[in-house]
């Protein structure tokens, strides 16, 4: 592996906690998965949008800083790469488009005193699927409080990445339109876009379509 910490990005559906966990398992690195899941906000979020935004995105904000500061600082003489599922910059992204802009103010104060003492990944790898397939993935994967998502929440949230991914001329970001391919269940695939993932890249913005 070329980079010591990899982020796997994308829209809500994208697959990149299954490709965070392919590849973890297949080369051997510590896995960072986002426990979404325990976040008790969330359905009320997706039913109710501007009353449960604002306590959705801080609890969202808290439980990422506190797992990546734990994980991060551990040194693994073993296992010392790592694959995440998310990069913690996705709490800005989100929050850009759901909160009012008084409260993204506050938040963003927030977000820019705690993101100081955090380490950024050595490559950000963004999962390009269009919005009627990221539909038809929540659609296949059956979270009951998922299934209500709109498409045009699905919309702002994927151009909510391309406007942050467009400003990092300092990072080594890779977006992959995997729209075409189905590296879960296909082997060829799957060693496709980990080829992809494993070459080198300077820093900059790189754009791949298998």
């Amino acid at each position: 592996m070329n980079y010591n910490y990899i982020a796997i990005e994308g829209t809500i559906g994208a697959g990149k906690t299954s490709l965070a966990t392919m590849l973890s398992h297949e080369l051997n690195t510590r896995l960072i998965l986002e426990q979404f899941e325990d976040n008790d906000f969330l359905p009320k979020f997706y039913k109710d949008p501007s009353k449960y935004a604002f306590p959705l995105e801080l609890s969202f904000l808290a439980a990422r800083f506190q797992q990546l500061r734990d994980e991060l600082s551990v040194n693994d003489l073993f296992r010392p790469q790592i694959i995440s599922d998310y990069f913690i910059n996705k709490s800005l992204i989100f929050s850009r488009k759901t909160l009012a802009d008084d409260e993204y103010a506050l938040y963003s104060r927030l977000f820019n005193i705690i993101n100081l003492s955090l380490p950024r990944p050595d490559l950000l790898v963004y999962l390009y699927v269009s919005v009627q397939r990221l539909k038809s993935n929540i659609i296949l994967r059956g979270r009951p409080y998922e299934q209500d998502i709109e498409h045009e929440y699905l919309e702002k949230i994927q151009s909510g990445y391309f406007d942050y991914i467009r400003q990092q001329a300092d990072m080594r970001v890779l977006i992959v339109d995997t729209n075409q391919i189905d590296f879960v269940t296909n082997p060829t695939h799957y060693k496709l876009l980990k080829e992809i993932i494993m070459a080198s890249y300077p820093m900059g913005v790189h754009t791949i379509t298998p």
